[in-house]
């Protein structure tokens, strides 16, 4: 079984995770963004994340030896909602290199996830997904993640309504 490591994102990085990010929008199953985005306009994104509270991770095959090994995904801890009575809860996003993908990458990102949660102040992670994404939501309800909602259409995909389903579980 392939195993992986992370360490936390620089700004040398947000090259690679645009590209790893842009990578999914053309499958209609990820993400609601229809154009690629630009390192540029993921500046302030990234600096949203600090490790204390919100870290960003990159992740690394942990059999590449290389000074500085490929990027082979990413991991973002989320706030919420933008209010403070929320803090506790953080929404999780996980992007994988298309030549990585259905290699555990995800599994390896949800565990160290929830098991990490607490050391930033974590008590509830939350999966905003779509509906038609069912390699996302399994992975999701394979850790124990439960719908906790359902917002029927309300994304336009390409014409086609989509929709968003949040899956969240308590880890604290």
């Amino acid at each position: 079984m392939p195993s992986y490591r992370h360490r936390l994102a620089r700004v040398e990085d947000l090259p690679v995770i645009v590209d790893i990010y842009n990578s999914t929008i053309a499958s209609r199953e990820v993400t609601a963004d229809t154009e690629p985005v630009t390192a540029a306009s993921r500046a302030a994104w990234f600096a949203d994340h600090t490790p204390e509270r919100r870290p960003l991770w990159v992740i690394h095959d942990a059999t590449d030896t290389a000074d500085d090994p490929q990027v082979i995904g990413w991991l973002s801890y989320s706030n919420f909602y933008g209010r403070p009575a929320y803090s506790g809860t953080a929404e999780l996003s996980i992007y994988i290199a298309e030549a990585w993908r259905g290699k555990g990458i995800g599994r390896y990102c949800l565990e160290q996830a929830m098991a990490f949660a607490p050391n930033v102040q974590v008590h509830t992670l939350l999966g905003f997904i779509f509906g038609h994404n069912a390699a996302s939501l399994a992975l999701f309800r394979k850790y124990g993640f439960d719908t906790w909602a359902h917002f029927p259409k309300v994304a336009n995909l390409d014409g086609i309504e989509r929709d968003l389903i949040i899956l969240g579980k308590r880890v604290a």
